[in-house]
């Protein structure tokens, strides 16, 4: 999968694949061949985090 650079639409993707095909992050990142740690980076420079209760970044 390639992901979009701009952060606000990488939150956009992300959180559809994890809302609707994805039970967790590390599945994600697994299935979709993603680094988790430059994921979670690069979402994290504009503010974002996840949340495992919610499976989602906010």
């Amino acid at each position: 999968m390639t992901l979009p650079k701009d952060p606000f639409m990488l939150l956009s993707v992300v959180n559809t694949y994890l809302r609707d095909k994805y039970t967790s992050l590390d599945e994600l990142c697994e299935i979709e061949n993603i680094n988790k740690e430059e994921l979670i980076k690069s979402l994290s420079v504009a503010g974002f985090e996840y949340s495992e209760e919610n499976n989602k970044f906010w």
